[in-house]
């Protein structure tokens, strides 16, 4: 029998996490990718100097994921558009292969 404590059940699967820059948004995408999933951190905001998203919240939750071992990508498109949220799901095929859940 498997020890569940050691078992990472989202091995293998894509989750996009929106909000992902702060609060518990972040504390999503921190949470999945410790449990095994590649993670498209969506966020909007910018970085308190006011450089682009690569500098941004969601860049820096990336960065604390591949630090960690974990794989992750940084997404600023808004979920409030339809072509931006249709780069947010392209942004996990792009980078993943696919995409399981939002």
């Amino acid at each position: 029998m498997q020890d569940n404590a050691s078992t990472k059940m989202l091995e293998g699967k894509v989750i996009v996490v929106t909000g992902a820059g702060n609060g518990i948004g972040r504390d999503f995408a921190l949470a999945m990718a410790a449990q095994g999933a590649s993670v498209v951190v969506n966020d909007l905001g910018t970085s308190s100097a006011g450089e682009g998203a690569d500098a941004g919240p969601a860049q820096q939750v990336v960065n604390e994921i591949l630090a960690a071992g974990g794989k992750a990508v940084a997404n600023a498109d808004s979920v409030a558009e339809w072509q931006s949220a249709n780069r947010i799901v392209k942004a996990a095929i792009d980078n993943f292969g696919r995409i399981d859940g939002v």
